[in-house]
């Protein structure tokens, strides 16, 4: 069987893929050594990526306040590590079949590429992780947006991707220009909790690549703002941060973080014990963050309140993608929640403070702070 470009959309569809695109590996001849496919693949003639759509209820939850897995579970971690990779796999599988190596590729980390030693002379560093927005903007599946999210013509912000290099030679599809989607409109720069997004127009905070014949562009995002936002440091966006850690005022919107310092302190936290905490679950430090990282193996808190639902939001009412609905998607005001507190919880453990007094009243008299505290709730039932 001939593998050409429309058989492979049409098995594409078949197995259900919402979108799909297909470049010429030499698009990619301007990226850094250990993001090029060439370093990863260097037979590798065409790079193909496919898009799974995340279904937009799948947000709901968070834009109510009233639910939080269901955007971990089906608009980010399963989506990328179960859903989508199996077609990832079922069209890998049909361009072998019609005799072509096809390597797919998992979106993996490139900012932790090039972390072992080379395993032979003229080889490159281990692992090669490659972009999967770059990958994708140069096969024309769609563009990067000013958020750095992607955008497609079918589902604007809400797709996850994949990726697939292979020996064979394909058609490849025309490159979007920036801008083709994104009109820089500002709602993903306003709408972030994390203040991570630069303002559209300022050139100084935009980057821009070359990928075949078109020079790409998107806002320069603060990562560590980002992150932290997402992982759930961010008093405006977690409840379960203001419940565990209440007298935690870190203001997001104001850090100077790198994304991997980010990272490494939000997963920390996220898998930190602490055995002192009375009328607790468990010993997690918070509790909702391990739960959830043990039930569906990652956490997602914000839940992409800018880059995201903010832009899917500007792209339905001007009709600029083509998956549209018949209500739009805020239904009344996002709330956020405040990072300063209304006053300090506790004076050495609050939680056993807390527990101490329910269970047996008067017992702590005389101990550090029990008078004020005392007279604090005295000053409220007046």
């Amino acid at each position: 069987m001939e593998l050409t470009s429309s058989l492979l959309k049409a098995k594409a569809r078949e197995l259900g893929i919402d979108c799909i695109g297909i470049g010429a590996v030499e698009r990619y001849r301007e990226a850094p050594a250990l993001f090029a496919p060439l370093s990863l693949y260097p037979e590798c003639r065409t790079v193909i990526t496919i898009g799974m759509r995340i279904p937009r209820g799948s947000y709901r939850g968070i834009l109510e306040g009233t639910h939080w897995h269901n955007y971990t579970f089906y608009s980010y971690n399963r989506l990328n590590t179960v859903f989508r990779p199996r077609l990832t796999y079922a069209l890998s599988c049909f361009i072998e079949d019609c005799g072509w190596e096809a390597m797919p590729h998992y979106p993996g980390g490139p900012e932790v590429s090039g972390h072992d030693d080379p395993p032979g002379p003229g080889k490159p560093p281990p692992d090669i992780w490659l972009s999967a927005r770059i990958m994708a903007a140069g096969t024309g599946m769609g563009e990067i947006g000013h958020s750095k999210v992607f955008l497609t013509p079918e589902f604007g912000p809400r797709v996850r991707i994949g990726m697939i290099l292979t020996d064979a030679v394909l058609e490849s599809d025309p490159i979007l220009p920036s801008g083709t989607i994104c009109n820089r409109c500002g709602r993903c720069v306003t709408d972030c909790p994390g203040d991570a997004i630069p303002k559209t127009g300022e050139q100084s905070c935009e980057l821009c690549i070359q990928v075949g014949d078109q020079a790409l562009r998107w806002g320069d995002v603060d990562m560590g703002r980002c992150t932290l936002t997402h992982h759930g440091l961010n008093n405006r966006i977690s409840p379960f941060l203001k419940k565990d850690l209440p007298n935690f005022e870190f203001d997001v919107a104001a850090a100077d973080l790198t994304e991997e310092e980010a990272y490494m302190l939000t997963h920390v936290i996220a898998g930190g014990i602490w055995g002192r905490k009375f009328d607790a679950p468990d010993e997690g430090l918070i509790h909702y963050y391990r739960y959830i990282r043990s039930h569906v193996g990652y956490f997602a808190i914000c839940g992409a309140r800018g880059c995201i639902c903010a832009c899917m939001d500007s792209l339905e009412k001007r009709k600029a993608i083509r998956n549209l609905f018949h209500n739009s998607l805020y239904k009344r005001r996002p709330w956020l929640m405040p990072v300063q507190k209304d006053r300090k919880i506790g004076f050495l453990n609050a939680s056993r403070e807390a527990n101490l007094d329910r269970r047996f009243p008067g017992i702590r008299a005389r101990e550090y702070g029990y008078n004020q505290v005392r007279t604090n709730l005295e000053e409220e039932s007046d």
